[in-house]
């Protein structure tokens, strides 16, 4: 009985948090500036710090240590996220004053996702051992596949689940604030609930980092099998994830070198996997060289810059005045009326 009272108090603290953000700092819907992004950075790395040191504290420096490098592995990892958050906000022209409350509630959806799939996991992994050599394999293929794929690019017009969308649900063609769905006459005295393109936007984005998670939570069982430091390190990333996104989204592209290393670091863990009854692997020494290569791959990036080229998914994405291959214009200045009637591509 003992041990569920972690669960309990940590999930509680995670739901006070959200709770905070949506109804107190983010009651009102707003555009959120750089130095607003860079404060809640800030808050959500120290509060992963502080539950660091008491991990440490508590149940001792190795389980710190594990703690540690899964959240810095998955902080890495979401970095990826953030290439088609961009990707997604910037074909639905996504006014950026609705975009947190996307993000809000598609990662709160994540959260619940990501808690089942490590659930999951960690019941396999207890069970049937050898599953462990699947994770590791299956890492190592993709950070192997990874390295070797082109840029990112996202066919969303093909893009099944907006298409099985459109198929069960009437969608409008223009944002009704920040609403998800709404109300709307469609013949005399006939009124139909619609999705507005914002829910869709929400749509994609949750099953968006189901996709990753599938990549990322084994590559954390690669650092600890205990189910409470994966978890806990999984959504404290995830938490921070929202902030992250406004503090770089308009620069992340410049970090063209960071999938290459990220594909190094899952390939490292999967062999670490693979090789774990046969060499032990100090969780400090991979701390060390998962911080390494991360911090080179940035690095690299500043020194050797791209040039990016007008083709580029993410430049098209991330210039709200640039036109569409459509030719539709996209708004000037969504921030003139906030109860939207802003046009999509839906």
């Amino acid at each position: 009985m003992a041990e569920i009272w972690p669960w309990v108090i940590f999930n509680g603290f995670v739901l006070a948090m959200l709770a905070l953000d949506l109804f107190v700092f983010h009651r009102e819907a707003h555009r959120v500036r750089l130095r607003e992004a860079a404060v809640w950075s800030v808050v959500w790395v120290a509060l992963a710090l502080a539950f660091c040191a008491g991990i440490y504290w508590f149940r001792g420096p190795e389980a710190g240590t594990q703690f540690l490098t899964g959240y810095l592995l998955e902080k890495a990892l979401s970095v990826d996220n953030i290439f088609v958050f961009v990707l997604i906000f910037g074909y639905f022209r996504v006014p950026p004053q609705f975009q947190h409350r996307v993000l809000f509630w598609g990662i709160l959806g994540a959260l619940v996702m990501r808690g089942t799939m490590i659930a999951a996991g960690a019941f396999l992994v207890s069970r049937f051992h050898w599953i462990l050599y699947i994770f590791g394999a299956f890492l190592v293929i993709t950070g192997l596949r990874m390295a070797t794929q082109s840029e990112h690019h996202i066919e969303l017009e093909s893009n099944p689940v907006l298409r099985l969308l459109k198929r069960i649900m009437p969608i409008s063609r223009t944002y009704e604030g920040s609403h998800f769905f709404v109300q709307r006459e469609t013949s005399p005295g006939r009124m139909q609930r619609m999705a507005t393109p914002l829910f869709v936007v929400l749509v994609l984005i949750e099953t968006t980092d189901l996709v990753f998670a599938v990549d990322s939570i084994p590559a954390v069982f690669a650092i600890t099998t205990d189910p409470f430091l994966v978890y806990t390190s999984n959504i404290f990333a995830i938490l921070g994830l929202r902030s992250l996104y406004f503090l770089l989204a308009g620069v992340v592209h410049r970090f063209h070198f960071l999938k290459l290393g990220l594909s190094a670091v899952l390939v490292l863990v999967g062999v670490k996997m693979l090789i774990a009854d046969v060499v032990h692997v100090p969780i400090g020494l991979s701390l060390g060289v998962i911080a390494l290569i991360i911090t080179a791959s940035i690095v690299a990036s500043m020194i050797w810059p791209k040039e990016r080229d007008e083709h580029d998914p993410l430049m098209a994405a991330h210039d709200p005045l640039k036109p569409r291959p459509d030719h539709t214009p996209a708004p000037v200045d969504v921030d003139r009326d906030e109860r939207g009637g802003t046009e999509s591509p839906v």
